[in-house]
C-alpha cells in the first residue's frame, strides 16, 4: 500500500497543494491591497496607484550578473549530478542501503550533469564573447 500511496501523494496532491498556497497566498496580498486602497479612498487621502502595482520591478541585471548566475547553476547541478553519481556507485558496491529511487541515481545524475557542463560551456563562451560589453558596462557605472 505504501509503494502506491506515496507516489500518489509526492506526484499528485505535493504540487496541488503548492499551486494551491502560492494561488491563495496572492489573493489575500490582493484583498489586503485593495482593503488599503479603499480606506484610505474613504479617509479622502489621496492614494498612489503605483504603490499597488503588483508587477514587481526588477532591477535591470548586468551581464555580468547574468553570467555569474549562469556560472552559479552550472557549479550547482554539476555538484547534484556527480552526488547522483557517487550516490549510486557508493549503494551500488558498497553497503548497498535501499533507497526509494536508487535505480533512478545514474539518470538524474547524468542529466544534471549534462545540463552543469552546458551551463560552463554557455558562461566561458558568454565571458569570451562579451567581453568588450562586460568592460564598457563596468566603465559605465563607475562613472
Amino acid at each position: 500500500m505504501e509503494d502506491i500511496l506515496v507516489p500518489i501523494f509526492v506526484c499528485v496532491v505535493l504540487p496541488v497543494t503548492v499551486v494551491w498556497l502560492v494561488a491563495r497566498t496572492r489573493q489575500n496580498e490582493a484583498n489586503k491591497k485593495a482593503d488599503i486602497m479603499l480606506k484610505a479612498i474613504e479617509a479622502g487621502v489621496p492614494v498612489d496607484m503605483e504603490q499597488f502595482n503588483t508587477d514587481k520591478k526588477k532591477t535591470p541585471q548586468t551581464i555580468k550578473q547574468g553570467l555569474l548566475d549562469k556560472l552559479s547553476g552550472a557549479c550547482i547541478t554539476s555538484l547534484m549530478g556527480i552526488a547522483f553519481i557517487v550516490l549510486f556507485l557508493v549503494n551500488q558496491y558498497g553497503p548497498g542501503v535501499d533507497f526509494f529511487f536508487d535505480n533512478m541515481f545514474p539518470i538524474a545524475g547524468f542529466i544534471l550533469l549534462a545540463v552543469g557542463i552546458g551551463l560552463f560551456i554557455s558562461y566561458f563562451v558568454g565571458k569570451k564573447l562579451l567581453a568588450k560589453e562586460i568592460e564598457a558596462e563596468e566603465q559605465a557605472l563607475q562613472k
